[in-house]
């Protein structure tokens, strides 16, 4: 019997801006080791790890003292490289998930393609600018830098929501989920799920 290869990555990124050592693995257990800067984003990761089965380690210090952007940002790179390199030729996944999730008022559905054709599509309006000191368009940043890294295609939409806490929170619930559906192993799938043979 072949031995199961583990789909996990790690990256060490050193900028001028930030210092980042990640360490991602797809099949894990939802337990997350998170140090950075911005409590908030903690919040979410935590949140995205748990709800998709993935174990997650971050250390992340950054220019906080300018804002909250590039720290932000550059873990979203640091996120998309690792989920790409982990998922190697991409053989037996599912490729594509659609999830729905609820927070109290608020509603979110995350759309994933496993493409090697970066995309972002995101339709979000919130009622405030700030979430405690966290600026709600780094949210958009994250997203997009994750997306384009992995070589996903990612839609998200708020559907609707009052609370700008709730609405974020159930973006990356919802972005947990889906992942993890789409990453999983369909014993059904031969080779790549794609016409083309490569992903």
């Amino acid at each position: 019997m072949s031995e199961i290869k583990q789909r996990t990555a790690s990256v060490d990124r050193k900028t001028n801006e930030t210092n980042i050592q990640l360490s991602f693995g797809v099949d894990g257990t939802g337990v997350s080791e998170l140090e950075t800067d911005v409590p908030f984003l903690n919040h979410m990761l935590d949140l995205f790890t748990k709800h998709g089965q993935f174990d997650l380690k971050l250390h992340a210090e950054g220019d906080i003292d300018i804002d909250d952007h590039h720290t932000v940002e550059d873990i979203g790179i640091c996120l998309g490289q690792t989920l790409r390199e982990s998922l190697g030729d991409k053989r037996g996944i599912k490729r594509y998930a659609s999830v729905f999730v609820p927070m109290d008022e608020a509603l979110a559905q995350v759309i994933i393609d496993i493409s090697n054709r970066p995309h972002f599509e995101y339709r979000a309006t919130y009622p405030s600018a700030q979430v405690g000191s966290f600026s709600t368009e780094l949210v958009h940043e994250f997203l997009w830098k994750f997306a384009l890294e992995a070589r996903i295609t990612l839609h998200v939409i708020v559907h609707y929501g009052q609370n700008t806490h709730h609405m974020i929170e159930a973006i990356f619930k919802a972005l947990g989920r889906a992942l993890d559906e789409a990453t999983s192993i369909d014993p059904r799938v031969q080779g790549v799920p794609s016409t083309k043979g490569v992903l």
